[in-house]
């Protein structure tokens, strides 16, 4: 049941914890268990670890969820509640948007108000919980990026389960942002001529440049709010019951091996925080069909995911480019910005692509047309190429993006990144050539299918994640 009555706003008072005694009265029920679901309401984080409770639901039906989140957000990923899904409930939280708010526009605006109502709000909302439901929590799990759950945890004397959404490398750079601090030093001008040095003083991170390491750890506005967030967050996460990693141990084993000896418990659970197998989406835009009449292999997918994008520019740029290429494409793009496109590009590859508002990327991803992804690089999207055997093309926009790519490009060897940067319209015939056409974009096919093949070992009854999942299942049991 999903709660739709936004909680008036929270005045942070001095002090308030979460004590068994004054919180959960003696005469509720202690004998099942019952997890507080925490979510960072914004990009795909809510989704993704809807995605994982609902597993974790499905595999443990005595067992009690209550997932907090703000309204807004809980009405974009809660639609209805299946059948089997009874012991899942939503419960809103105060967002931090004062009534009547004019926004300024201000960069991360609503994260830096959210923030500032936390943890008082998320406080509110489990007493509200353990009221209605009538049983005390018994473990966290929590968004990684809600740092403050482990104090909560600590509280209440129940076990704290952090998440982390992104790749295992990125995980390492939080949790090691003040050896790097301390190690290469902050601002531009302590970096200044020393882009291209690697953290080879972290394990795994030895092909990582400088120059590729999120904004907020070394350079940018680093007492953000968000930035004092992702800080604390690779501070506290050590302290953590277990560490839920959106990854599988395969892919990064230096890094992983690392992740353990700082971790209590390190559980690297991917592809369980996406919808795989992919579920049987209508095809609403028809792009399956349209692809069901492609060549094997030849399609590039085109897309940059729901947060950000590409500049003006590099979108008329990357369009050139495909029109020039030849190569049929299918392009997941928000209408408004296909309405910005030159008329002449639409008329001239009319017949050999489609330009459609939302995919089902997983089903897209898993078509035999599909030859490469053309990507912003967002984990999430890498994840479901390799999950699918495809190579990439990548031109990282933001945060872990550049992360991402170096992983790609550099280790992985599953695709290449576009030329400095940004696209020019022989960089996008340039790499599109090279990666359906050339020997070289077929090794990097066929290195993209054997890390396919890892993680369906992964998943498999006997493999890490499958195992690593039991464990998580196990603790969010245990009352």
């Amino acid at each position: 049941m999903l709660s739709q009555t936004k909680p008036s706003p929270i005045q942070p008072p001095k002090t308030l914890t979460l004590t068994m005694d004054e919180t959960f009265p003696s005469c509720i029920s202690s004998s099942d268990a019952h997890v507080a679901v925490l979510s960072f309401p914004f990009s795909s984080h809510p989704t993704s670890l809807l995605t994982l409770v609902r597993r974790l639901v499905a595999t443990a039906p005595n067992v009690m969820f209550s997932f907090f989140n703000t309204a807004k957000s809980n009405g974009q990923i809660f639609r209805k509640i299946d059948k089997g899904f009874e012991n899942l409930r939503a419960y809103d939280v105060d967002d931090g948007i004062p009534e009547n708010y004019v926004f300024t526009g201000k960069q991360q605006e609503e994260i830096e108000l959210f923030i500032k109502v936390t943890p008082w709000n998320f406080k509110k909302g489990l007493e509200v919980a353990v009221k209605e439901r009538g049983r005390k929590i018994t473990s966290v799990l929590s968004d990684g990026f809600l740092w403050f759950s482990g104090e909560m945890a600590e509280e209440m004397g129940v076990p704290w389960l952090a998440v982390s959404f992104s790749e295992a490398c990125s995980l390492t750079t939080h949790v090691d942002t003040d050896l790097i601090r301390s190690t290469i030093g902050v601002g531009q001008k302590a970096i200044a001529g020393r882009e291209d040095e690697t953290l080879d003083f972290i394990p795994g991170l030895s092909s990582l440049p400088i120059r590729d390491v999120q904004e907020g750890i070394i350079i940018g506005d680093l007492e953000s709010a968000f930035n004092r967030m992702l800080h604390q967050m690779g501070q506290k996460m050590p302290q953590a019951t277990a560490v839920v990693v959106n990854d599988f141990e395969e892919l990064n084993p230096p890094i992983i091996k690392d992740l353990k000896s700082k971790f209590r418990n390190c559980l690297s659970v991917a592809p369980f925080t996406l919808n795989y197998p992919p579920q049987s989406d209508s095809d609403t835009s028809g792009c399956l069909s349209w692809l069901d009449k492609q060549k094997p292999s030849s399609v590039v997918y085109i897309s940059f995911g729901t947060v950000g994008g590409l500049p003006l520019p590099e979108l008329e740029v990357l369009a050139e480019g495909l029109e020039a290429s030849g190569t049929p494409f299918l392009w997941s793009l928000k209408d408004k910005l296909k309405e910005q496109l030159p008329d002449s590009f639409l008329n001239k590859t009319r017949k050999r692509g489609l330009i459609v508002p939302w995919v089902p990327q997983l089903r897209v991803l898993q078509h035999t047309a599909v030859g490469v992804f053309m990507t912003h690089c967002g984990w999430n999207s890498v994840l479901e190429s390799i999950l699918n055997g495809i190579p990439v093309i990548g031109r990282p926009i933001f945060g872990d993006h550049h992360l991402n790519g170096r992983f790609i490009s550099d280790v992985w060897k599953i695709g290449i990144r576009i030329d400095h940067g940004v696209y020019t319209k022989d960089g996008v015939m340039k790499g599109l050539d090279l990666m359906l056409c050339k020997e070289e974009g077929k090794k990097m096919m066929e290195k993209a299918q054997a890390l396919k093949e890892l993680a369906k070992r992964a998943i498999e009854i006997d493999g890490s994640t499958s195992r690593n999942f039991q464990t998580l299942l196990q603790m969010v049991s245990t009352t």
